[in-house]
């Protein structure tokens, strides 16, 4: 009798393992691709920062990386390209040649740390190298175009829920500056952006 109540307790304890595992706070991992979109805000800082000008856009994403769990926690690597389409024009107390300012491909490369806060909800911090090709244009057509990539820095942070079977869902808030800006006299630039986002974890 005693063996038979020893099996039952043990063949209980192998059936709520799985259970109990399910229970736990595991943060995600392996390789994730995504796609995102939302709101971006752009502004532009006059080198001498007595003007600036800004705009609000939509944009729109891919993303790809590879998470290492650690348990309750992970650290990983992502990469990403965006556009934004955005355009803002220069008010006349620019000193700038050209009179308006277009964003154009955004480029990404980071790295992100996060913890699982529930089973199946985990929250995030990233940060990495960012780029961002401008236009530079004159409204009256009298000057080309001037095309120029500059250079960034990007932070931000968000919330990913796991979905059913492997997809993933996210919202996140990232900041980029970049600086020297065509060499227009420009100034800087910044972007706010709030995305939402769906994605495949293998």
């Amino acid at each position: 009798m005693k063996k038979l109540i020893a099996l039952a307790a043990l063949g209980a304890g192998l059936a709520a393992a799985p259970a109990a595992a399910q229970d736990q706070n595991v943060a995600p991992g392996g390789f994730h691709v995504g796609v995102i979109g939302g709101y971006e805000g752009l502004d532009v800082d006059a080198a001498d920062g007595t003007a600036t000008a800004s705009a609000d856009n939509a944009v729109y994403g891919i993303t790809a990386g590879y998470d290492l769990s650690l348990g309750s926690a992970f650290v990983g690597v992502e990469g990403e390209i965006s556009t934004s389409d955005g355009s803002t024009s220069f008010p006349d107390s620019f000193g700038g040649a050209r009179e308006g300012l277009e964003t154009d491909g955004q480029y990404y490369i980071g790295a992100r740390a996060g913890f699982a806060i529930t089973p199946g909800i985990a929250a995030y911090g990233k940060a990495g190298y960012t780029a961002l090709d401008t236009t530079a244009f004159t409204e009256s057509g009298s000057l080309s175009d001037l095309d120029e990539n500059t250079d960034g820095f990007r932070f931000g942070g968000g919330l990913q829920v796991q979905l059913p079977g492997p997809l993933e869902a996210r919202i996140e808030y990232r900041r980029s500056n970049y600086n020297n800006l065509a060499d227009i006299d420009q100034g800087d630039a910044s972007t706010d952006q709030v995305v939402a986002g769906l994605g495949l974890r293998f």
